[in-house]
């Protein structure tokens, strides 16, 4: 059995000492911050006597003491702690006002989840319902930014539910979630999608912006959105979410992040109430066009969407309609379902109606200003025919596709087109972009190519050639994964490896590496990362931290899982990334020591991590936090380099770079699918 797998393996562990990892990793969180008095203080409004101040900090006394006692194993104890909390929190909203209340609630919150904690290790504790707000549940949501208007102007403000009543069966994402999310962020990320993120819709406010996923259902210490809002860093213009909106959000992703309404891909904001003064009479309500659908291609089309359209409109309709801060007209075509939903105008695209559809006699100028705006020269004759052409037959695009930006079709149509040399050629162009943005001097950018790489970086010559050489040498240990021959390759023969020579971002510092991550792909990196990849077929590119003071190990250390990694993924564009990202981990870890400490440790994680995953459908729904998700995929793939396992897994390896998906590839080389593999393995490890 390989080396990572035999160290990490998770067994069957008592309730007890399941609840004693649950603490060392973390889930006790509430015992350890939010109880200590000074915190509480920090975040009472001002306007709380002080007699509900004291109230906050005895309840905070008795929950921290609770937390010791926990984590002494004087359970009991803990138990009578927790209890005193609760009384202290009934009297306490008892005699107390509504804002004391809302400071409250997270505390309530969190007394609840102890119990649990307490209950599974055999102690008996009294039952806890919070108590009622002293107000009718049915009151208004605070208005505190200058996006929620004050009453008496019109508005219907949103009914806010208490999330702990007896009769409510939990938080409902149409009538708490959305209209908090739309009064609070829609500025930047319905209206718009700073940062590559949309949550225009509850699809899009799942799926999460290009570097992953922002909520974890059932996982709010995991979720980016909730760490985002708690450190302030949004909502940002001068918006902030309340005590009682945040408990409500974390409330919501604890209960499983459901979606109440009928249908996902509705936009937030009409899920809302109206914000505008009812008028003084009433009037009919106009009928709204439905929004058209894409069709499924038969195989008598003449034009193809992804690689003949999504290139034309990529090249003339970016910034006011494809990554626009701000879209144009209300039209926003980053992706098909946006492409067809249209704008204030209404739906752009007829299918099979081509010279009568929107975009169409827009491109030509029939109707109203002809597109594009800004100064640009209308499209060709032939392009707008072609366009028209793929309307008229259907406007049809593979199912496969439709998920997928129009950037992101448009970049493949020129990658299927170009040679290895044009796309190392077009990596530098990228390389240079990118060091710019980071803040770099392009004459200050040293450059380096070795037979697989092209490294580039502020850094002396002497330091790009040591990262390169432990570079080869990475890549050359990729051979327990892929085959020997692949990776032999010298010269210009080596540059067909990763479609053209991939690139190594080099950095001298952690400043520059964290900037790198900040200013180009728009995302803050982990406190401990000091390496990663990254590819989209054009892109493909490690980014890594050495300066001439670094180890000749230390940086080849740091280089071997992320090039392992970046080594699977380039074999086919269809492979996921926590394939290629577990792979990469099990290359790093096979020669890599440990001692018995941090092997502990690793084994205290990924028994949390699994105990913490329900299925395999869980696993590729993106419920599981980041950190849980990248051990478990370690764990498996792993397993795929057993005895038993291992045949199965080469043939996997060999389909790809033949050209097959990976799901069918998978599925020729294990016999199941990977959601069955998943299931089996989870069942096995359990």
């Amino acid at each position: 059995m390989p080396r990572f797998f035999s160290r990490v393996r998770p067994c069957r562990i008592p309730c007890s000492n399941l609840a004693r990892n649950f603490a060392a990793t973390g889930v006790l969180v509430f015992l350890v911050f939010s109880i200590r008095p000074a915190v509480a203080a920090e975040s009472q409004p001002p306007r709380l006597d002080t007699r509900s101040r004291q109230a906050i900090t005895a309840i905070s006394v008795s929950m921290r003491k609770a937390g010791e006692q926990f984590n002494a194993g004087q359970f009991e104890e803990s138990a009578r702690s927790l209890e005193k909390a609760m009384n202290q929190v009934d009297v306490a909203v008892r005699a107390g006002s509504p804002e004391l209340y809302d400071v409250l609630l997270p505390k309530m919150q969190r007394i609840v989840d102890a119990r649990v904690l307490i209950e599974l290790e055999g102690v008996t504790i009294s039952p806890f319902q919070p108590p009622q707000r002293p107000e009718a549940v049915a009151t208004s949501m605070p208005t505190t930014s200058a996006e929620q208007p004050a009453p008496g102007n019109g508005t219907t403000a949103t009914p806010m539910l208490n999330p702990f009543s007896a009769e409510n069966t939990g938080v409902s994402f149409v009538k708490q979630v959305a209209p908090i999310l739309a009064g609070k962020c829609g500025g930047c990320h319905i209206r718009s999608s700073k940062g590559g993120f949309s949550l225009a819709t509850f699809a899009e406010l799942m799926k999460g912006p290009p570097e992953g996923v922002v909520i974890f259902a059932g996982d709010t210490i995991g979720s980016r959105l909730i760490e985002t809002i708690k450190t302030g860093d949004m909502p940002r213009g001068g918006g902030k979410v309340t005590p009682i909106e945040l408990a409500i959000l974390e409330r919501w992703i604890n209960e499983g992040a459901k979606f109440d309404g009928n249908d996902p891909s509705v936009q937030l904001t009409s899920l809302t109430p109206a914000t505008s003064a009812p008028a003084a009479t009433p009037t009919a309500t106009p009928e709204m066009s439905p929004t058209p659908k894409a069709g499924t291609p038969t195989g008598k089309e003449t034009v193809d969407f992804a690689s003949q359209i999504a290139p034309v409109l990529v090249a003339n309709c970016s910034g006011c309609h494809i990554s626009a801060m701000q879209a144009r007209g209300g039209l926003q075509m980053d992706t098909l379902a946006r492409l067809f939903r249209g704008g204030d105008s209404g739906p752009i695209v007829q299918p099979g109606r081509g010279e009568a559809s929107l975009l169409v006699k827009k491109l030509r100028g029939t109707e109203g200003d002809r597109m594009p705006a800004g100064g640009r020269p209308p499209l060709k004759d032939e392009e707008i025919q072609l366009i028209s052409k793929w309307i008229e037959e259907g406007a049809t695009i593979d199912p496969n596709l439709r998920e997928e930006s129009l950037d992101t079709m448009s970049q493949k149509a020129w990658l299927a087109a170009a040679t290895d040399a044009e796309v190392t050629a077009r990596r530098a162009e990228i390389a240079m972009r990118d060091f710019s943005l980071a803040g770099g001097t392009p004459d200050r950018l040293a450059n380096h190519t070795s037979d697989h790489f092209a490294l580039w970086g502020d850094v002396p010559s002497a330091t790009l050639e040591l990262v390169a050489g432990q570079a080869e040498a990475a890549l050359q240990r990729a051979s327990m994964i892929l085959p020997a021959t692949d990776l032999a390759s010298k010269g210009d023969a080596a540059e067909s490896f990763f479609g053209g020579r991939a690139s190594i971002y080099v950095m001298p510092r952690r400043y520059d590496y964290s900037e790198f991550a900040q200013m180009v792909e728009r995302r803050s990196l982990p406190s401990d990362w000091e390496s990663h990849w990254s590819y989209d077929g054009i892109q493909a590119y490690v980014a890594v931290v050495a300066s001439p003071s670094d180890e000749e190990q230390e940086i080849g250390d740091r280089l071997v899982a992320p090039i392992a990694s970046l080594a699977v993924r380039s074999r086919a564009a269809s492979v996921p990334r926590w394939f290629a990202d577990g792979l990469g981990k099990v290359v790093a870890s096979s020669d890599t020591k440990r001692d018995r400490d941090e092997l502990a440790r690793i084994q205290s994680e990924l028994v949390t991590a699994v105990g913490s995953l329900k299925s395999g459908k869980d696993f590729f729904a993106g419920k599981l936090a980041p950190e849980r998700a990248d051990l478990i995929a370690a764990a498996v793939c792993d397993s795929f380099l057993t005895r038993q396992k291992r045949r199965g897994f080469d043939t996997v390896i060999r389909h790809l770079s033949e050209g097959k998906k990976f799901n069918d590839a998978f599925l020729a080389g294990m016999g199941v699918s990977p959601t069955d593999y998943f299931d089996a393995w989870l069942q096995w490890v359990k």
